[in-house]
């Protein structure tokens, strides 16, 4: 089993989460404030260097009907020179709704709005990554079934 890094890609943050090498949990990391896609490719590159994934989850901002639109274009476009600069798979995961669902949360948790601030880009990140590893283990699941089952 390997660690995974789950990325919520924005214009000036980038929320980041990180697996544990069982892939049952993700755990937010960090948000990074970015100038430009240089320095979030520097940034990226260093925390991959520090944790080591075997591979990057991307969340993909698709609209409310499942289509691309332009800014679904701009991560994906994003995301694969990341996979081709870093030589690390990416895996694009549906992101819909995954930062209204953490502010909610927030909100009903009475996180401050400054605090939320803070914080969303992380849990959006920790979010998109722990749907990704809770497909990969109800693959698994699925595959260990016998025929008959």
């Amino acid at each position: 089993m390997a660690r995974w890094l789950g990325i919520d890609v924005g214009e000036k943050r980038i929320g980041v989460a990180v697996s544990d090498e069982a892939e049952i949990l993700a755990f937010p990391l960090a948000v990074l404030t970015v100038t430009g896609e240089a320095d979030a490719e520097r940034q990226l590159r260093i925390l991959c260097e520090e944790k080591k994934p075997a591979g990057l989850v991307v969340g993909i901002p698709l609209q409310m009907n499942g289509l691309r639109g332009p800014a679904s274009e701009k991560t994906l476009a994003f995301a694969r020179r990341l996979e081709e600069r870093l030589r690390l798979p990416v895996t694009m995961v549906d992101e819909r709704l995954s930062t209204r669902q953490v502010e909610r949360m927030l909100i009903e948790s009475d996180v401050r709005r400054a605090d939320r601030k803070r914080v969303i880009d992380k849990l959006a990140a920790q979010q998109i990554l722990q749907n990704f590893l809770d497909a990969r283990q109800e693959k698994r699941s699925g595959d260990e079934r016998p025929e008959n089952a």
